[in-house]
């Protein structure tokens, strides 16, 4: 193939970096190009991340379906509200159990201050919820209260799940509400 033909087979898009009126010199004196600034492109950076929840996988899949479930030692019953594939103290697999998310505050904390990710929702709270017949609490947002109005009446509180309309496959899929 020749560099006519190749030339004009070459698609151009508006893709990548378009430029206008990089300076030069007409001239043919080059030496001007050690003065020259050097040619700063910004360009926003994107990475896809290809990872795997591995054991958790059914914990993130329940959220995204609007369920909730928590991991049992089957001999023990003792029950975890995060995944977790074996229990802590017999080393044994665990087995999925689903619960109704509603339970009751344990402890909450204010937060005015997060990651870039929840920045624009400063202040929120974070709680701790326990639930019925589960040994282990869970780290959840709650919502529906009022940051600025934080009172130790909130522990104890009755609360209920909800979940993200458009589960992002992250914690953050389920939140509690008062139930009252």
């Amino acid at each position: 193939m020749s560099d006519k033909e190749f030339a004009e087979r070459m698609e151009e898009t508006i893709e990548g970096t378009v430029v206008f009126n990089v300076p030069f010199p007409t001239g043919d004196d080059l030496s001007v190009l050690k003065q020259m600034s050097p040619i700063v492109i910004r360009q926003p950076y994107h990475i896809e991340y290809v990872h795997s929840y591995g054991q958790d996988s059914p914990f993130f899949a329940a959220l995204a379906n609007r369920r909730f479930i928590v991991c049992q030692e089957p001999e023990t019953g003792y029950t975890y509200a995060t995944p977790r594939g074996h229990d802590m103290y017999t080393g044994k697999e665990t087995e999925w159990v689903e619960i109704k998310p509603e339970g009751r505050v344990h402890a909450f904390t204010v937060c005015h201050f997060g990651s870039e990710e929840f920045l624009p929702q400063c202040p929120y709270v974070l709680a701790l919820i326990e639930f019925e017949g589960v040994d282990t609490l869970f780290l959840s947002r709650l919502v529906g209260v009022n940051p600025y109005e934080a009172s130790l009446d909130w522990i104890g509180m009755k609360v209920k799940g909800r979940f993200l309309r458009n589960s992002k496959l992250k914690p953050t899929d389920v939140y509690f509400f008062p139930a009252e």
